[in-house]
């Protein structure tokens, strides 16, 4: 979520509107973007393009008020791409653009950059309204002090409206649901709301620990109306500041017990063994890939491909992927909280809110940036730096080893080092900030991961120890400090997977992993494994729940094409630490979050399908997403496929997450299976001690 301050104090509210827009500024950035051109058919628009577009919109609108929530590349159709190689013309560059004029209604358009011909999309009546734009944030930032009932449950509390800071909360469902109602109530249909609560700045930086409980404010972001003002934590007392600033400076003594560790740095005397061409076109060792930022997505990484290490081939391995949404969803079905069931993605924007990256800290110091241009809501561009940071990593892994002693007198011990390629962006949603990296490997292996640490956001309450509890009292979370209560939530994070295994036709296979019994008399052995492989007909049969007792495997192979000795090529997808949402498939949230009822889902490629949540997440009712799409239940057997992973967490709080939460993380994998004729890595040279800088450990001799 954005934070905003009380709109009297003027001057802090611009300087925060500043910060927002103007974050080039804390960087320096990568590239002249006044004069940079695109390249490649999946670059980003441009400076010049983007203003481009803006003229071009703004005799479109004939003098009506221009409102854009987004203007994104439109990109070419993937059979163009395809077949687009280094030094061919550019297709012609389109923009895709959310828009609204005047009191209209939302539109979404598609500009030709060099025609300036407008067509205007062909949209169903969908639920849902376009992410949180700056106008609305400044609308959300003043409306609640036109409210007499809001100004005086503040003043009531004995706290000065000068500490007042707010958050503008998307209003995911309301309490007037009704399976059998318009999902908002009458009198917010039409409406595109947001909730707003406080929270103080009196002694910390860190005023999520200091919540105004119960108190809640309803606004219509298109009238500045205030709809609704209720409080229902007058007696909820506001936790006190101590031991919650979080910065290296305010610690002073109370760490004194920790032992630091010394710098640690990855050396590369010879440089770094990749390269950035054209600021979006990275190769390295065997990959080559397409990077490049986006308001709502965070990254994208498309075109990626593989050298085949002994046939010299250039192999495609995935078109397009990215994060398609974040669903978080907290567990206090309480006035003030069963609401917050938020999708980052679509009613924030995970690149929208990324951070400018913190060089020696978020990424290593041979790390390379780069630079992302958004869109302001009058149509102009402004330029983020250093929000993607791009570098080897070398932790002392290993990629292959083996040590053979069976000859007598002779040892043979071979070992090779792992080194991988990372692409990270760091989004900072209000209080959580999520981590994403693409993590490339030399033997052919994706592996997607995401980090989550920032502040977890808190519920104040009167208790002050767990003996104060009463056992039949539920918290909906853990007691972190005095007053204060950490909120049991979740994180799903969706995937987008378009999958081109040596072309974009493939297949989904599970392969089941179950226990078969020998017959009488067959062997010693009662049991052994086996492994049955079952071919996706439908999207229904890749609709996959992933069970520790009843395992699989997940491939997704090119069906035309075999391997050296006759299997099909392919990538499996290889799950890691999950979670799976257990709230009934009818409450309101799960219905919006319904892309979470399973952790493996398969699509047929269809462009206009690409947002788990639906095109316009903000307000939505659930009849436009991806479990809506796959319900139909199309063919996708040797198809032009879409995988799609749902990564979750549950997060249980606890005391160490205060006052700010040490980094967890979990992620999955993109494996060859068949893919290579045998291990792509047999020619990988060792590390020898006359190629590195050495350091020694303390007290070795």
């Amino acid at each position: 979520m954005y934070i905003m301050e009380r709109q009297n104090c003027l001057p802090i509210l611009l300087s925060f509107l500043l910060v927002f827009l103007l974050s080039v500024t804390t960087s320096k950035a990568q590239t002249n973007h006044t004069t940079n051109v695109a390249v490649h058919p999946m670059d980003p628009l441009t400076v010049q393009e983007i203003n481009q577009v803006r003229g071009i919109l703004t005799l479109y609108a004939a003098n009506k008020s221009l409102s854009l929530y987004s203007v994104v590349l439109e990109e070419p159709p993937k059979s163009d791409v395809l077949r687009w190689r280094q030094g061919d013309p550019l297709f012609p560059r389109r923009a895709s653009v959310i828009a609204r004029f005047d009191e209209g209604p939302i539109l979404i358009l598609y500009v030709d950059i060099k025609s300036g011909q407008v067509d205007r999309a062909t949209t169903s009546p969908l639920s849902g309204y376009p992410f949180l734009s700056l106008d609305e944030l400044v609308t959300a930032s003043s409306a609640p002090f036109t409210s007499v009932a809001f100004n005086k449950s503040i003043t009531d509390r004995g706290v000065d409206l000068a500490d007042l800071i707010c958050a503008p909360l998307s209003p995911g469902m309301n309490s007037s649901y009704n399976l059998f109602v318009w999902w908002f109530g009458k009198k917010e249909e039409n409406r595109k709301l947001i909730k707003v609560q406080c929270f103080i700045t009196e002694n910390t930086i860190n005023f999520y620990m200091r919540p105004i409980e119960g108190l809640t404010v309803i606004v219509d972001l298109y009238t500045s109306q205030v709809v609704e003002v209720s409080d229902h934590g007058k007696h909820i007392p506001i936790p006190n500041p101590s031991n919650t600033d979080y910065r290296y400076s305010a610690q002073n003594n109370s760490n004194k017990n920790a032992k630091p560790i010394n710098p640690i740095s990855v050396e590369q005397p010879n440089g770094p063994s990749f390269t950035v061409k054209n600021n979006h076109q990275i190769t390295w060792a065997n990959w080559e890939f397409h990077l490049k930022p986006d308001p709502r997505a965070g990254s994208i990484i498309s075109g990626a491909k593989f050298r085949d290490p002994y046939s010299g081939e250039i192999r495609n391995v995935m078109y397009k992927g990215m994060v398609s949404e974040l669903f978080v969803p907290y567990m206090d079905p309480t006035e003030s909280w069963y609401f917050k069931t938020y999708m980052d993605a679509g009613e924030y924007g995970l690149g929208l809110t990324a951070s400018s990256l913190e060089p020696y800290n978020d990424c290593p110091k041979n790390a390379r940036y780069m630079d992302a241009v958004f869109v302001t809501n009058d149509g102009k561009p402004f330029v983020r730096s250093n929000i993607i940071c791009v570098f080897e990593r070398y932790a002392g892994d290993i990629a292959w080893r083996h040590t053979q002693t069976a000859i007598a007198g002779e040892e043979i011990r071979e070992v090779r080092p792992k080194v991988t390629l990372v692409a990270r962006m760091v989004s900072t949603i209000g209080n959580y900030d999520y981590i994403v990296d693409w993590i490339f490997q030399t033997d052919g292996r994706i592996r997607i991961e995401v980090s989550l640490s920032g502040i977890t956001i808190v519920k104040g309450t009167k208790y002050k120890n767990m003996e104060e509890v009463p056992k039949e009292e539920d918290l909906y979370g853990t007691l972190v400090s005095e007053n204060i209560i950490g909120v049991q939530h979740d994180h799903f994070v969706a995937f987008y997977l378009d999958m081109d295994v040596d072309g974009p036709n493939n297949s989904f296979v599970k392969v089941d992993i179950r226990k078969q019994k020998t017959s009488p008399g067959e062997s010693p052995r009662k049991s052994y494994l086996k492994a049955t492989r079952n071919v996706a007909k439908t999207e229904k049969d890749a609709q996959i729940k992933l069970s520790l007792y009843e395992p699989s495997e997940f491939h997704v192979v090119n069906p035309n094409k075999n391997s050296k000795v006759g299997n099909l090529v392919g990538y499996k997808v290889e799950p890691g630490a999950n979670a799976a949402s257990l709230l009934d498939l009818d409450d309101p949230p799960q219905i919006r979050g319904a892309f979470t009822n399973n952790q493996i889902w398969v699509t047929p490629y269809n462009e206009s399908e690409i947002w788990a949540a639906g095109t316009f997440a903000w307000q939505s009712q659930g009849d436009d997403t991806l479990a809506t799409w796959s319900n139909r239940n199309r063919a996708i057997e040797n198809k032009d496929i879409v995988v799609w992973y749902i990564l979750g967490f549950h997060h249980i709080t606890c005391q160490e997450d205060f006052p700010v939460m040490p980094t967890v993380s979990a992620g999955f994998d993109l494996k060859p299976v068949n893919f290579f004729d045998w291990n792509p890595i047999l020619g990988a040279r060792p590390n020898f001690e006359k190629d590195l800088p050495s350091c020694q450990a303390n007290g070795h001799t």
